[in-house]
């Protein structure tokens, strides 16, 4: 196919128009800047997990049930720590910090709970406001306080125990920790937590305002304030992006090594990123913490393509000739190469959308586009702009530094970079067999990486390194995050009790649905919790059993319509749930039955300490003793569903990437040189790339995640750079030389422009380690390690791969490379 008609266009413009193609990309980048101001953030696990099933159910909860799930609320949790939180001293301290946040009206408090609050009415049973439960403490002596503290472990099992550290002795009624909750009414729109991904900042400054309230009294015991996740996507980027601007500006200046030619690369960057953050504000994509990848990526293949191009451009130069022609020259080999690293790099990255994870499919789009904007901006604009300063520079005295390209067959660089064609010209074959027989190998070590999904993956430190505190003041993070640091403390000192909820869809009216509801919690598996015979749970049918205790109307209604005398009605259940209406009223009885009868909540009571995939089969299983529909939901069950579907992510968007990407491959080089078995061989690198950079992971101790399971595509997309303009310039100085002098004079000229790209791509992207979410880091870590072994294999394994396509694919070629080795050797 005849496409040099197009490349002739496209360097007719750039050469003999470069400053209307300036003007025109100019004006597309204030477009795209008007995108900038409409994007919106995301954060938290939330976006990960919307499309679940199970989640699905958690927001068909909040809608059905008014309840605590549904309410649109905030949480905010008190810590308590001292030698005995259950002493008079330390119960009066909660009692009378829950009072002074309660009073407080721009808190917007709805209720309060803790342990002191259940000690108090064990204490008098009429005290339900803080002032009268503070009075019955202040009344109380220490042994009236200690059997009240054994009275409500008693009565208010696991609910109460669970609130108190687990050194709690109901003996001795001491304990060294508690947990207090304050829920907050949020405005209209204010948001809510509404499940994983954490609290909304509702109402504002609440975590300051507690913290003053809490301290406002002196205090025998320590009480901290557990308010909002720490924010680590705002953070990150502004601790990372200024170290890797740093890092990328000195490895450019190494590259280039002229500041006229810094300055057109770093602007096509700055293009690139403005284009594709402005295209996302422009179309609605949230940016995600996912998204913070994005950038050093482009930049990675940004500075590549442009360190290609000039580097390019200079080869031309210093062989005398002039402007014009050297551009042309230079587009004609570059610009098929940025066309062929867009296509494989778009391919692999919107092998995301088939992810169950909606912010990996916007990662995907994302990142596709702005690839597609890299290879315009790269392939024309920059171009553009060399010719138009260098058209300058022949009539201004502007300064230039060096116009020579990075690496040459004399520099001490150059003789490195030969390593490779050495052992391609001397046995390629034993050479190819042993990385073949090590990948393979390391293949087989790669299966055992594990996945995962946890809160954890999202979440900083405690204390931030060391070394970030010698950061300058404006970019220094935190030394320390108060909210992790709390966390920690729960988790190494209270039981980790969890709750799963059991959404049933069925007709609520029928006789036998409440002896359902009841049953299917009877000899409960091993992860929940029991009371008796039963799971410890709350449903409607327990509602009403503990109404029949205080309402005696509610209880002659039951035992009229309960048939088996188990206290569960079974008969009637519309003049039942009347009944109940009347006596606790429409909100109780709707934070466990649906307005229309159709749908029910249970509230199951689990170990927290439990593997979620344990939890999650156990919820299935009592899910399945209902006759009804019913759809287990809760943290557990969404994560473990989540963690299910990582690996299936990785799997379908690899396949989807290498198939993609070798079809592609395939494709081009049968149109663009006839030749499409060299789509093949410039597979296999990548192939081995993606094989080292999964037994790393596994070495490491990394595994993958929804944040990190994108990382093989992207190896693939960053891979296929390397390798392609490595393949490009070889058949380009294959149809001029033979084998070898063709094969050192690429991977010198290219392999110099490799190595700049490398080394800045690496030290820029790896600064991403420095990054405070932890998965963040590790993404960083794994990009820059796709981008050095990438780097690798195109240099070191790719000759001896070539080798073995002339001699024994390209017939026609090796035909002539007896003869054409004797003609050119010396070239």
């Amino acid at each position: 196919m005849n496409y040099q008609w197009l490349i002739d266009r496209i360097d007719g413009y750039i050469v003999d128009h470069s400053r209307r193609v300036i003007l025109l990309f100019l004006v597309a980048t204030m477009v795209f800047a008007g995108g900038l101001g409409g994007i919106e953030t995301e954060s938290g696990q939330q976006q990960f997990v919307e499309e679940l099933p199970s989640f699905q159910a958690l927001e068909r909860v909040q809608e059905d049930f008014d309840t605590s799930f549904s309410r649109v609320n905030t949480t905010t949790t008190l810590v308590q720590s001292d030698q005995n939180v259950l002493s008079r001293s330390a119960l009066l301290d909660m009692l009378r910090a829950q009072e002074r946040i309660r009073e407080s009206d721009p808190l917007r408090v709805e209720e309060t709970e803790s342990p002191a609050r259940r000690v108090a009415r064990s204490l008098d049973p009429g005290a339900r406001t803080l002032d009268e439960q503070i009075r019955a403490v202040e009344r109380a002596t220490p042994g009236e306080i200690d059997a009240a503290v054994r009275r409500a472990a008693e009565s208010g099992r696991g609910t109460f125990r669970s609130r108190l550290s687990t050194d709690f002795n109901r003996g001795s009624a001491s304990a060294s920790a508690m947990e207090a909750t304050v829920t907050h009414r949020a405005g209209p729109g204010a948001g809510s937590e509404g499940g994983p991904g954490g609290a909304s900042e509702f109402p504002p400054n609440k975590e300051d305002r507690m913290k003053r309230l809490v301290g406002s009294a002196a205090t025998a015991s320590t009480i901290r304030v557990q308010g909002t996740p720490p924010d680590t996507t705002t953070t990150t980027l502004t601790v990372v992006l200024p170290i890797a601007l740093v890092l990328i500006v000195v490895m450019l200046a190494v590259a280039y090594r002229d500041l006229v030619d810094l300055l057109i690369g770093l602007t096509g960057i700055v293009m690139t990123l403005i284009w594709t953050f402005g295209f996302i504000g422009l179309v609605g994509i949230p940016f995600a913490v996912l998204l913070i990848a994005v950038p050093p990526i482009l930049i990675a293949v940004g500075i590549d393509f442009g360190i290609h191009a000039i580097n390019r451009y200079r080869e031309e130069r210093v062989e005398g000739r002039s402007v014009e022609e050297s551009m042309r020259r230079t587009t004609d080999q570059v610009s098929v190469a940025f066309v062929i690293v867009m296509g494989t790099s778009a391919i692999g990255f919107l092998s995301n959308v088939v992810s169950a994870f909606p912010p990996t499919r916007d990662f995907g789009v994302t990142a596709a586009a702005g690839i597609v904007f890299t290879a315009l901006i790269f392939g024309v604009f920059v171009p553009a702009t060399k010719v138009t300063v260098d058209r300058l520079r022949e009539r201004y005295p502007i300064p230039t530094i060096t116009q020579t390209p990075f690496g040459s067959a004399s520099s001490p660089l150059g003789r490195v970079l030969a390593g490779g064609v050495t052992v391609a010209e001397r046995a390629p074959a034993l050479f190819v067999v042993f990385v073949l027989l090590v990948t393979v190998g390391g293949g087989v070590y790669a299966t055992g990486v594990d996945t995962g999904f946890s809160p954890d993956d999202f979440q900083p430190a405690a204390e931030t390194p060391g070394y970030l505190q010698s950061l300058p003041e404006p970019i220094r993070p935190p030394a320390e995050f108060e909210y992790v640091k709390i966390d920690d403390f729960r988790e190494e000192n209270f039981e980790q009790e969890d709750r799963v909820l059991l959404y049933v869809e069925g007709p609520m009216r029928e006789d036998t649905a409440l002896e359902r509801l009841y049953r299917a919690g009877r000899d409960p598996p091993p992860t929940f919790e029991r009371d008796g015979r039963y799971a410890d749970s709350q449903s409607i049918a327990t509602l009403i059993r503990s109404r029949t205790r205080t309402d005696p109307d509610v209880r002659r209604v039951v035992e009229r319509n309960d048939r088996n005398g188990n206290g569960i009605p079974d008969d009637d259940l519309p003049q039942v749930y009347d009944a109940m209406e009347e006596s606790t009223g429409e909100d109780d009885l709707s934070g466990f039955l649906s307005e229309d009868r159709r749908s029910a909540l249970v509230v199951y009571t689990v170990d927290g300490d439990e593997p979620n995939d344990a939890i999650t089969d156990d919820a299935y299983r009592v899910a399945e003793d209902l006759a009804y529909e019913a759809q287990p939901t809760g943290n557990a069950v969404i994560f473990d569903e989540a963690l299910s579907l990582v690996l299936e992510t990785v799997i379908q968007s690899l396949v989807l990437t290498l198939v993609g990407a070798a079809l592609f491959l395939v494709f081009v080089y049968w149109v663009v040189e006839g030749r499409p078995s060299l789509g093949v061989a410039n597979v296999v690198p990548i192939l081995v790339t993606v094989v080292a950079l999964v037994a790393s992971m596994r070495a490491f101790g990394i595994s993958f995640n929804a944040i990190n399971g994108t990382i093989l595509a992207i190896a693939v997309g960053l891979g296929v750079d390397y390798s392609v303009h490595v393949v490009h310039r070889f058949v380009d100085e294959y149809e001029e030389r033979a084998l070898y002098p063709a094969l050192r004079r690429t991977v010198v000229g290219t392999g110099g422009a490799l190595t700049g790209s490398m080394l800045t791509t690496v030290f820029g992207v790896g600064v991403l380690a420095l990054a405070l979410n932890p998965a963040v880091g590790v993404f960083g870590v794994l990009i820059a390690l796709s981008v050095l072994y990438a780097y690798l294999t195109s240099i070191l394994v790719l000759p001896s791969i070539l080798v073995l396509w002339a001699r024994y694919v390209d017939w026609a070629a090796e035909r002539n490379t007896d003869m054409g080795d004797a003609r050119t050797a010396g070239r």
